[in-house]
């Protein structure tokens, strides 16, 4: 295993931050600690869809967030919702955007990452690239703001593979900050905790069909991103 000595210790305050909620979604803004899913474990049955139950009992998950990764997540209020859901997600029918300080002063102005990911088994939970029997990876990358030694980057994946966008970054050779699964003792001490937010989420809504897009301030830099553009068409 890759971290033995963990100990899990969620934040409690605040307790559960909901950004939206109607009859169909709730959309919550997950802190950097907190499993979206309870583990196996009786100490980790502390999650965000836990919080959420108690006060929504309907609710169920759609897609996760890493543990170490803040920002939005998104839930369903009922069967048919979740389903409608999970199918956007399964299609690549949303559009996801995250935002991360990364080690180093990245040169590129942005490009794109296409490198297949597996689990790296005898160290799970982390990841790996392998080109035999991985499984394909895309994300796309923009250069915000450079610094001496760490660079913040905007992040949008295309696939949702488990720890895609830190595996990406350090495959181009800058972890992201406060990794501890993947950044190397120095980009580590950078940062106290993983320094990656999903900040962006935009989904078709489940009883309008309408487009809803759902944002969250960056908890690590005073970057106010511009709003992404919503999709023209729709691929069913």
């Amino acid at each position: 295993m890759a971290n033995p000595s963990f100990v899990y210790d969620p934040p409690m305050s605040p307790y559960l931050d909901i950004l939206y909620q109607d009859e169909a979604i709730i959309v919550a803004n997950k802190p950097s600690g907190l499993l979206s899913v309870p583990g196996k474990a009786a100490a980790h049955k502390d999650a965000l869809i836990n919080r959420v139950q108690r006060v929504y009992p309907s609710a169920s998950v759609v897609h996760r967030l890493d543990m170490a990764t803040s920002g939005i997540m998104i839930m369903a209020m009922s069967k048919d919702s979740n389903r409608y859901l999970s199918h956007q997600f399964a299609t690549r029918q949303t559009q996801k955007r995250y935002f991360a300080r990364v080690k180093g002063r990245m040169t590129q102005p942005g490009g794109m990452v296409d490198l297949p990911l597996i689990c790296d088994w005898p160290n799970r939970p982390k990841q790996m690239v392998d080109h035999q029997k991985g499984k394909s990876s895309l994300t796309y990358y923009t250069v915000i703001q450079r610094q001496d030694n760490e660079t913040l980057v905007a992040l949008k994946p295309v696939t949702g593979r488990s720890h895609q966008l830190r595996v990406h970054m350090l495959a181009l050779g800058h972890p992201i900050l406060g990794d501890r699964l993947y950044a190397d003792a120095e980009g580590k001490a950078m940062a106290p905790r993983l320094q990656l937010h999903a900040q962006t989420l935009i989904i078709r809504h489940p009883h309008t069909q309408q487009w809803c897009h759902f944002v969250t301030p960056i908890p690590f830099s005073d970057y106010q991103p511009p709003a992404l553009a919503l999709p023209e068409y729709i691929n069913d």
